[in-house]
């Protein structure tokens, strides 16, 4: 049993198609994602998931986004999936590595954690689109702040809010067998008396 540090707000589908939400591989892999996220606690050991309390408007205000991904990246890497996955899903131009995979027979499960702004957050969720439409993914989950999390974070990182309006589009692409959610997280409160969570890579890890 683990304590529950950082909150899972909403949990989105908005593919959901075929038997694959039904399958032992879905069970493990949502348990995996669900397990990663609320395993994350800032600061380090207090056991909870605080963030420091100031709105990131400003340059060098706010808390950093990527060590709070890689904490995430790190738990799921220790359940089994690879990181930093590079796939050859695009025609063209060969995207960037998706942030973690989970191997379900011939095809592979993804999971991105938002640290770009709202466009990066349409790319992922069309990169994953684009590999469940392939037959190279059987799915894929993008995890983001929500509203009320984002006020504290590097200005301008893609949150729930801003992607919702456009969940029909990829609601009413033809798949029949798939899965692409969206997963909105939040912290537990804001306190003065905690450190800020530093940005960019660098920095202890969140545990």
């Amino acid at each position: 049993m683990w304590v529950i540090l950082m909150k899972i707000e909403r949990f989105e589908r908005l593919i959901d198609n075929g038997n694959f939400s039904e399958s032992k591989d879905w069970r493990i892999i949502k348990q995996h994602i669900t397990q990663s996220i609320q395993k994350i606690e800032w600061p380090i050991g207090s056991g909870s998931f605080i963030l420091f309390n100031q709105y990131g408007k400003a340059r060098g205000q706010g808390n950093g986004v990527k060590p709070i991904k890689n904490a995430c990246m790190n738990h799921l890497s220790s359940l089994g999936w690879n990181l930093e996955t590079k796939l050859d899903i695009a025609t063209l131009k060969r995207p960037g590595p998706i942030d973690a995979t989970y191997k379900v027979g011939e095809k592979l499960f993804c999971v991105e954690w938002e640290t770009g702004n709202i466009s990066s957050s349409h790319r992922a969720l069309n990169k994953m689109a684009l590999g469940i439409i392939k037959n190279i993914l059987i799915g894929g989950v993008l995890i983001l702040p929500t509203r009320e999390m984002y006020k504290y974070l590097t200005d301008r990182v893609g949150n729930f809010p801003e992607i919702e309006p456009y969940f029909d589009l990829w609601r009413n692409l033809k798949i029949n067998e798939g899965f692409l959610g969206v997963i909105a997280i939040e912290h537990d409160g804001v306190s003065d008396h905690v450190p800020r969570i530093p940005k960019g890579t660098d920095g202890r890890s969140l545990a």
